[in-house]
């Protein structure tokens, strides 16, 4: 894959992420929220992982300062629409979330191990 379109599609990914973690969840989610911080940093990992399969230490860095960066951005952006809307649009900044954001990583470079390891016992070239 050409890094142009591999830029566009992660810059693509970030942005609706973005937005994604910036609207307040449905009540519905509220009991499994850190599950789903897990679930979606474990996709992001593989994902980010599988179009630049050689930064794997700083695609780990970059998703735990992207969790932490939008935790601040919620607790900022809660001030502004509070003090201009007389309410919050989303979560507040919780550090648990992170805490389930790492985890979701960590469970992203177990899968990367288990898929390196049963590539070099099939004899398979893993990485690009």
């Amino acid at each position: 894959m050409k890094k142009s379109p591999q830029l566009f599609l992660l810059l693509l990914i970030a942005l609706l992420s973005t937005i994604g973690f910036m609207v307040k969840l449905p009540r519905v989610f509220h009991n499994i929220n850190y599950e789903l911080h897990a679930l979606f940093y474990l996709f992001a990992y593989i994902a980010v992982t599988f179009l630049y399969p050689r930064t794997l230490i700083l695609s780990t860095i970059g998703l735990l300062l992207f969790g932490i960066c939008i935790e601040f951005s919620q607790e900022f952006s809660n001030k502004i629409t509070y003090h201009y809307m007389g309410r919050a649009i989303h979560g507040r900044f919780d550090i648990i979330d992170v805490k389930y954001n790492a985890i979701g990583i960590g469970l992203g470079i177990l899968c990367r191990t288990i898929e390196r390891i049963i590539g070099n016992v099939l004899n398979i070239k893993v990485v690009r």
